[in-house]
C-alpha cells in the first residue's frame, strides 16, 4: 500500500530506488476503525496522515451542535494548523467515517528524512501548499456560494462521498439543515418542464 503514497509524492518529483526505500522504511501505516477520533477540540494534533483507504470527516462543534468543515478520503491529506510549533490547542475534530488505513506522520520523523534526504523537504513544502491552497478555496466558496451551490460543486467534484457519507452530515457541510438539503436536491432532479 505504501506504493500509493509514493505514487502520489511522484506527481511532484520522482523518486531514486534509495529514497523509495527510505519512504518505504520510515513510513507508519495504521489501521483505524470507524469512530476513531484521530483529534479533539483542545488537543495539539502532533500527527499528519495520508489516507490510503477510508473517509474522515472534520467538525466542530458550535453551541452542542456538529458542524462539518471537511471531508477527506483517498490519496488525500490530512493536515491541521496545529501541526505547527506554537500553534493554538485544536478548536475541531477529525473522526473515521469509514475503517481507515493510514500513513501517520510526525514531526520529529519528517525532521530526520528531510536531514538525510533534504529534497524531502521541498516536496513537503509543495503539500502543505496544495492543502492549504484547498482550504483557502472551499473557505471561499462557502462565503460566496448558496447552499445549492456547494452542494452542486461537491457532486460535480466529489460525487462518491455522497454514498459514503449521510445527508445530515453533507447537509452540515453546506451549511444547511437536513430538510433543506432535500429541498435542494428535489429541485436539482426535477426536469424542466
Amino acid at each position: 500500500m505504501i506504493d500509493q503514497l509514493i505514487g502520489h509524492f511522484s506527481k511532484i518529483r520522482p523518486f531514486s530506488d534509495t529514497e523509495k526505500t527510505a519512504i518505504r522504511k520510515n513510513s507508519i501505516i495504521r489501521k483505524f476503525p470507524v469512530g476513531e477520533l484521530l483529534l479533539k477540540e483542545g488537543s495539539r494534533q502532533a500527527e499528519t496522515f495520508f489516507i490510503l483507504k477510508g473517509c474522515i470527516r472534520r467538525y466542530r462543534l458550535l453551541n452542542g451542535e456538529e458542524i462539518t468543515t471537511g471531508f477527506y478520503a483517498e490519496n488525500q491529506w490530512v493536515i491541521s494548523m496545529t501541526d505547527f510549533p506554537d500553534s493554538a490547542p485544536a478548536d475541531d475534530y477529525l473522526v473515521c467515517m469509514e475503517e481507515c488505513i493510514l500513513v501517520v506522520g510526525n514531526e520529529e520523523q519528517a525532521q530526520s528524512l528531510f536531514k538525510e534526504f533534504p529534497d524531502f523537504e521541498a516536496i513537503a513544502r509543495t503539500i502543505l501548499q496544495q492543502v492549504m491552497a484547498e482550504q483557502h478555496k472551499h473557505m471561499q466558496a462557502y462565503l460566496t456560494e448558496s447552499p445549492e451551490q456547494r452542494y452542486l460543486r461537491l457532486v460535480e467534484t466529489n460525487p462518491g462521498l455522497l454514498q459514503r457519507v449521510s445527508q445530515y452530515y453533507i447537509a452540515s457541510y453546506i451549511g444547511v439543515k437536513p430538510e433543506s438539503l432535500s429541498r435542494i436536491r428535489k429541485r436539482i432532479l426535477k426536469p424542466d418542464k
